[in-house]
C-alpha cells in the first residue's frame, strides 16, 4: 500500500474545514496548522476569481525531512506516511529547514516538531483522515495510489495533475487538478500588507529586482511559518570557527613569531577547547528537549550531518585535549604532531556546517554553492586573529600582515555573496533580504578597519601597541562575523516556501 492525497480544486469551496477538523483531530495548537487553505485572486476588476489552494505535508518519497532528522524521530513507513514520533524528538528544528513545503510546525508546549501524519491512527483500523471525511464537497482524495483500481489511482492516471516544487526532488505524493499554477509557486504571487480577516505576522517580501510577481495575481490569505533559528545558530557559526581557526594556525606559531615558551605551547589546545565547550552548550540549550541531547549518540541517524556534525567536533576536541595532555607531560614533540594531526579535523569542524545546510533543502539561500571554503577562510581569519593577542617575540611579525590579507579575502568573499546571482529564484529573494538586513551595517568598511588594525599589528614599535592592535582587530572582525551571521541565518529563513 502506498497511500497519498488528490486534492481536487475543481470542487474546493475555501471552507477551511480539512483545516478545523484536522485541528480537532490531532489537538493542533491555535497558529499552527497541519492543513490550511491559502487564498490567491486573479485578474482585474471585474474579471477577477478567487483561487483556493490546500497545502500540506506531501508525504514525499525522498522526505528531506527523514533525512536530516538526527535521532529518527521522523521516518518512512511501508505504506508511504511519513511520520513523526514526539517521544523521540529532540526539538532541534532541522526537519523544518529541510521540508521545502512549510509542512512541520514546532509544538511549544511539548517542545517537538510536528506534522501531518495521514491521520495514521484513523487509517490503521481502516478509516480515512479526518479533512477527507469532513470535507463537504469531497474534494481531498487520499487512499492507495498503487492500487490502479482506486479512486486516487484513477485521477492520476487519468486527470491533469500538478504537484508541488519538483525541482527539490522529493518525489512527493499530494497530487492537484485544476489548481492555480501561481497558487503553487512561493512567490509567484504580489502580497499584501495584510490579510482578509486578519493582521499578518510579518510584512511582506521586497521583490528581488527581475522577479517582481505579477500585480494581477495576489495572495489575499495564508498562514504565517516564523523562523525556528535564531541566535544560538548563528553564534554558534562564529564560536566552532574560532575554535577550527585556532587548531589551523597551531602548527606554524613558531613561524609566525609567538614565543616558544608556556604560552605557546597551550593557549592553542585551551582556546579550541573552551570555543567548542561554548559551542555545544549553544546547540543542547537551543533544543526544545535538551534532556534528550544524548539520543544523538545513542540512536543517531548517520545520514544527518547533525549526527556526522556531532562525531567531528568530539573527534576534534579528543585530539586537541591529547596534545595537551602529551605537552602537559612534556611530550611536546609528540604534541606537535598531535598538532598536525588535527589540521584536517578542524578544517571540518569549520566545513561541516556546508553539508548540514545542504540538507536543508527548504532554504536555497543556504544551498548555494562554495560555502565549505567561505567557512574555512572564516575561521582560518579568525584563528589568526587570536594568534594577535599572544604574546611574540617582537613587536613587529608577519602575523598581522597575514591577518590583513585574510580579513581583506573575506571582504571581497563578503561582496560577491552578496551580489553574486543567485542560482535560484528564492536563493535571490533571500538575496535581497540579506543585503537589506546588512544595509545599515558598514560590514566592508568594518572589515577594512580590522584590516588595518591587523596592519599596526605588524607596525608597531611596541609589544604593549602590538597587542592593542591585536585585540582591537579580533574584536572589530568577530563582532562583523557576529553581524554577517545572524543576518544570513534570518535572510534564509524569510522566504516563504509556501
Amino acid at each position: 500500500m502506498q497511500l497519498g492525497f488528490v486534492i481536487d480544486h475543481r470542487k474546493c469551496i475555501g471552507c477551511h474545514a480539512c483545516t478545523v477538523a484536522c485541528k480537532a483531530e490531532n489537538e493542533v495548537p491555535v497558529g499552527n496548522f497541519r492543513t490550511w487553505v491559502k487564498y490567491v485572486e486573479k485578474g482585474t476588476f471585474p474579471e477577477v476569481r478567487r483561487h483556493f489552494t490546500v497545502l500540506r505535508c506531501n508525504h514525499c518519497d525522498r522526505a528531506p525531512c527523514v533525512e536530516i532528522c538526527p535521532v529518527n524521530a521522523l521516518h518512512k513507513r511501508p505504506d508511504a506516511i511519513v511520520d513523526l514520533n514526539r517521544d523521540v524528538c529532540i526539538g532541534c528544528r532541522a526537519c523544518m529547514q529541510a521540508c521545502p513545503y512549510d509542512a512541520l510546525y514546532f509544538h511549544d508546549d511539548h517542545g517537538v516538531a510536528e506534522k501531518c501524519h495521514y491521520c495514521a491512527h484513523r487509517t490503521e483500523v481502516g478509516l480515512e483522515p479526518a479533512c477527507v471525511i469532513v470535507c463537504p464537497a469531497e474534494a481531498i482524495v487520499s487512499g492507495d495510489v498503487s492500487d490502479p483500481n482506486s479512486k486516487i489511482a484513477q485521477l492520476v492516471q487519468h486527470e491533469a495533475v500538478q504537484q508541488r516544487r519538483l525541482d527539490k526532488g522529493t518525489q512527493p505524493r499530494v497530487w492537484y487538478i485544476d489548481a492555480l499554477p501561481e497558487s503553487l509557486v512561493p512567490g509567484a504571487q504580489t502580497e499584501s500588507s495584510s490579510w482578509l480577516w486578519a493582521e499578518r505576522a510579518t510584512p511582506p517580501l521586497a521583490p528581488a529586482p527581475g522577479l517582481e510577481p505579477d500585480p494581477a495575481v495576489r495572495t489575499t490569505l495564508d498562514v504565517a511559518h516564523p523562523p525556528q533559528w535564531g541566535w544560538h545558530v548563528w553564534t554558534y557559526l562564529v564560536t566552532k570557527n574560532l575554535a577550527a581557526g585556532v587548531a589551523l594556525v597551531a602548527p606554524f606559531l613558531g613561524w609566525l613569531g609567538v614565543r616558544a615558551g608556556g604560552v605557546k605551547g597551550f593557549a592553542p589546545e585551551i582556546v579550541a577547547l573552551v570555543f567548542v565547550a561554548i559551542t555545544s552548550i549553544l546547540l543542547v540549550h537551543d533544543l526544545g528537549r535538551p534532556e534528550r541531547f544524548w539520543r544523538l549518540l545513542l540512536r543517531p541517524n548517520t545520514r544527518s550531518w547533525l549526527v556526522r556534525g556531532a562525531w567531528v567536533l568530539m573527534a576534534f576536541g579528543g585530539v586537541a585535549t591529547a596534545a595537551l595532555v602529551l605537552r602537559a607531560f612534556g611530550l611536546a614533540a609528540a604534541a606537535d604532531v598531535a598538532r598536525v594531526v588535527n589540521l584536517p579535523g578542524a578544517a571540518l569542524v569549520s566545513g561541516y556546517s556546508a553539508w548540514l545546510f545542504a540538507q536543508c533543502r527548504g532554504r536555497d539561500l543556504w544551498l548555494e554553492p562554495g560555502l565549505f571554503g567561505r567557512l574555512v577562510l572564516r575561521a582560518l581569519t579568525l584563528g589568526m586573529g587570536v594568534v594577535l593577542v599572544l604574546p611574540v617575540v617582537q613587536a613587529g611579525t608577519v602575523a598581522g600582515w597575514i591577518f590583513a590579507a585574510l580579513v581583506l579575502a573575506n571582504a571581497a568573499v563578503l561582496h560577491h555573496e552578496l551580489h553574486h546571482r543567485a542560482l535560484s529564484r528564492d536563493a535571490e529573494r533571500a538575496q535581497v533580504v540579506l543585503r537589506s538586513s546588512l544595509g545599515t551595517w558598514p560590514l566592508p568598511a568594518v572589515l577594512v578597519a580590522a584590516a588595518v588594525f591587523g596592519a599596526l599589528h605588524a607596525l608597531a614599535p611596541s609589544p604593549q601597541l602590538a597587542l592593542g592592535a591585536g585585540a582591537a582587530a579580533l574584536a572589530v572582525l568577530v563582532g562583523a562575523m557576529l553581524v554577517f551571521e545572524r543576518a544570513w541565518i534570518r535572510a534564509g529563513q524569510a522566504v516563504p516556501l509556501s
